[in-house]
This record gives structure tokens, sequence and C-alpha cells, in this order.
């Protein structure tokens, strides 16, 4: 698959609708683990690929150091979701998807918080970093 904008933005798409397949099927309030286990068979059920618990890389001055620093899911090697159920959106949790996608140099993170009434309008939100805005569209 080549990326490009415009295919992040498709790729997107499609795990924003299987987040919401989950959603409507389970319902709100439950633990994220829960929500990672159904979204993963979802996402094999749509045949879309995916890594989960993924460890992440920590190059430091030009050293590799031992990190325990795990994304929840690596979607198709180019956009990391960080997947939680809280109540309400924590700015640290967008840092740390930022972090990640720049870790693992992926264009393009999504934060899904199953604990809303609509992931669609309240329970995703979409970030791009710099090797995004190198991708044409």
């Amino acid at each position: 698959m080549i990326i490009t904008r415009s295919s992040l933005k498709d790729l997107v798409y499609q795990v924003n609708g299987a987040a919401i397949e989950v959603h409507k099927n389970i319902g709100a309030g439950l633990l994220e683990n829960v929500y990672h286990q159904c979204l993963k068979k979802e996402l094999e059920l749509r045949k879309i690929n995916f890594s989960s618990e993924l460890q992440i890389p920590l190059n430091y001055k030009g050293y590799e150091l031992e990190s325990k620093l795990r994304c929840d899911l690596l979607i198709e090697n180019c956009l990391v979701v960080e997947l939680k159920s809280v109540t309400e959106i924590n700015p640290v949790f967008e840092a740390q998807l930022l972090t990640y996608m720049n870790l693992l140099k992926a264009p393009m993170g999504l934060l899904i918080n199953f604990n809303v009434k609509n992931i669609f309008y309240e329970g995703q939100k979409t970030m791009v970093n710099k090797y995004y805005r190198m991708l044409e569209d």
C-alpha cells in the first residue's frame, strides 16, 4: 500500500467504522481492554492489517534504549491508534499519541474513547505530524 493523505483518511474512516461497530454492540462503560479485544476482532473481520501492543523503539541520542512503551494498535504500519475508556480526554493522552506517532514515524494517529454516547461525534480525534505533511495528496 502506497501511503498518501487520501489513503490515510480512508483508513481512519475504516477504523472509526470498526470502533463504532464495537461500541454499538457492547456499549459504553467497560474497561479499555475489553474494547481493545473487540476492536482487534472487528479489524480481523474487516481484513485490516494491524499490530497490537506493539513495543515502541526508543532512540535517545543515537542509542537504542530498552522501553516499555507500547501502542495499542498500529494499523497498516502507518496509523497509530490509542484506545481509552475515560470520562474525558486529558491533553496528556493527545501528547502520548503524538509522541508514539513520532517514535514510530507514523504520519497519522487516532485517539478513540469508548466511554461516550456517540464515538463519531465525541469519541474520536485524529492527529497528524511532520510525517503527514511530507505525504502527497
